[in-house]
Parts: structure tokens; sequence; C-alpha cells
């Protein structure tokens, strides 16, 4: 139970401050500390981010830094997305899965170092 708390307030911190989403640090967190298959990881850490981005957002919609139009976009065509992502998801092996998020991070943090160094 501590490691959940533990991985839920670094996922809020880290999130609050650099805006990413939960699934980055619940999904690896849930794997390698909680022990979850990926499958559980990630249909948890869909669970889990709503509270979280609801919150995040009001806040950040104080500061004024919400373009609502945009997430409303976004939003409403995740939806689609979402739901075809999780039936390929659970026609995959949890060892796909696996290795599809950490080649969907790395590209991440190599676009983010490049982006950086520019």
């Amino acid at each position: 139970m501590i490691w959940l708390i533990l991985i839920g307030l670094a996922a809020g911190v880290l999130g609050g401050l650099l805006g990413v989403g939960g699934g980055v640090l619940f999904v690896p967190g849930l794997v390698i500390v909680i022990g979850l298959t990926q499958h559980g990881a990630e249909a948890t850490s869909l669970l889990a981010i709503v509270p979280v981005a609801a919150v995040g957002a009001l806040s950040q919609d104080r500061y004024g830094n919400v373009r609502r139009g945009d997430a409303m976009l976004m939003g409403v065509l995740s939806i689609a997305g979402v739901a075809g992502g999780v039936v390929l998801a659970n026609a995959l092996s949890g060892a796909v899965l696996r290795s599809a998020f950490a080649a969907l991070i790395l590209l991440i943090a190599v676009r983010l170092v490049r982006r950086a160094l520019d």
C-alpha cells in the first residue's frame, strides 16, 4: 500500500510540474514496483488518471494555461482512439505491449532532449 501512495504522490507532483500524463509514471510504477502485468497496469492507470487530469486541468486553468477548444477536440477524438487501443492492447501479449510502451517512452525522451539542445 505504501508503494501505491508513493507512486500516486510522485505522479501527481511530476504531472503538475511537468505536465506529463499519469500513465507515463503510473504504468512503470505499477509494473516494476507493484508487480502488475502490463495489461493490468495500463488498465489501472487509465482509471487513476481521471482525478489527476481533472485536478491538474482545473488548477492550470486558473493560471489561464488551458486551451479549452483544443483540449475538448483532443478529448472527444481520444474517446474513439482509446476504445480501439484497448481492443488492440488486449490482442497483444504483455511482452509486446511492454516493448511498445518502452519504445514510446524512449522516442518521447529522444525528442525532448533534441528540443532542449536546439
